[in-house]
């Protein structure tokens, strides 16, 4: 059997991998697992967009290949999206590229940009992908610590300058998964200025930037003065239309960035469905009520699992934005060490913060895209196993 090369070797299963594994081998046992661990909306994608895909099946001209950066149609309801909501100009033929869902190009910006050598700045605790896009393509990642103390945002300014002049990329996350956190225009436009002194380019995710509560607005990371020349900014239909499965994303912002990302697809896939981004058109530029009623639903779930928290000893910051609790674990626990407490006694599966980085040790992660009725028994069984906890 030929073996794999070096880096195959090295990279772990995929956090999400795992605990599915998990929730398979519990079922086959016939156990009443209930899932807290991973981020796919329960709510399905609104009737209005399934209507437009279904019609757009029928057209044969939908049956061939499509372009691998995507419908010009497709990138300008982007544009018109970016112009609606944060009121960003972009060029629909040089801004925006069309992505098999805001993953894939977040794993292939880094095969763009890095080589031995290179160093990407990846936020700890983070998204897995940052950091394994980093080291398939051969670049090293330095993990710039996100803590409570500094309302999980990197301090800029205690990344080591032989660090930052290697550094090529820096990977940013707000609303942020896991921890919830957001960040404001004047973070922003301090990642503005770090990234003209050395060069670099920003790899803003905003996947959750339409989730926020209590009247909220997340800001783009576009909105800030001179973002566009430094940057690019990913995105996703996944989790605003609860079209995870349906895999459609881009990337927009710097020209460049832009344009590389979108030569590199065009030699390694064959872009996206067209039926699906004729779908997209729909979701972007159509009836908004189904975000809002989304919106509603994700808030009254962040209120369930807060009190229950309360309940049991805790006292969770309740998060802006996203779908996401992140919370401590009781003290004499490790992270994995609760996890594991967790499903063994309540039969519900949450996910150990060392899952998503070092600095995510001491931290579990409640997901919210679980019925509610189903959310409420999972807390119930908590509170009986746990009982109070002490953190």
């Amino acid at each position: 059997m030929v073996q794999v090369n070096t880096k195959m070797q090295t990279l772990p299963p995929y956090l999400f991998a795992r605990i599915e594994q998990k929730i398979a081998a519990a079922r086959a046992q016939g156990i009443d697992l209930i899932s807290l661990g991973i981020g796919d909306p329960d709510l399905p994608t609104p009737p209005h967009i399934v209507d437009a895909m279904t019609a757009s099946l029928r057209n044969p001209a939908n049956h061939q290949y499509p372009s691998s950066t995507g419908l010009i149609s497709f990138r300008q309801a982007v544009t018109a999206f970016y112009h609606r909501r944060f009121g960003v100009a972009l060029d629909p033929q040089t801004e925006v590229v069309t992505l098999i869902g805001s993953k894939e190009g977040i794993a292939h910006i880094s095969f763009c940009y890095l080589g031995p050598g290179d160093v990407s700045l990846v936020p700890d605790p983070g998204y897995p992908v940052y950091g394994i896009g980093t080291a398939l393509a051969g670049g090293t990642a330095y993990n710039m610590p996100l803590t409570a103390e500094n309302g999980f945002k990197p301090v800029l300014a205690d990344i080591p300058t032989t660090v930052a002049k290697k550094a090529k990329l820096m990977f940013l996350n707000y609303p942020n998964n896991p921890t919830g956190a957001v960040a404001d225009l004047a973070f922003f436009n301090e990642v503005v200025a770090f990234a003209r002194e050395f060069g670099l380019l920003v790899c803003h995710d905003a996947a959750y930037s339409e989730i926020a509560y209590d009247g909220y607005r997340p800001p783009s990371f576009l909105m800030a003065p001179g973002a566009k020349e430094v940057g690019i900014e990913f995105h996703s239909l996944s989790k605003t239309y609860n079209m995870t499965g349906w895999r459609l994303g881009w990337a927009c912002g710097n020209r460049e960035a832009v344009e590389v990302l979108g030569r590199f697809k065009s030699n390694v896939d064959s872009g996206v469905f067209q039926a699906i981004q004729e779908a997209g058109i729909t979701a972007l530029c159509g009836d908004q009520s189904c975000v809002e009623q989304m919106r509603r639903v994700y808030q009254e779930r962040r209120d369930l699992v807060i009190a229950g928290l309360q309940a049991m000893g805790w006292q969770p910051v309740a998060p802006r934005a996203g779908i996401y609790i992140w919370a401590p674990v009781p003290k004499g626990f490790t992270a994995e060490g609760f996890a594991e407490l967790v499903l063994e006694k309540a039969q519900v599966i949450i996910t150990p913060g060392r899952g998503y980085g070092e600095w995510g040790e001491g931290f579990f992660r409640i997901s919210l895209t679980t019925p509610t009725d189903r959310l409420r028994t999972a807390l119930h069984r908590m509170q009986s196993a746990l009982g109070r906890v002490e953190i």
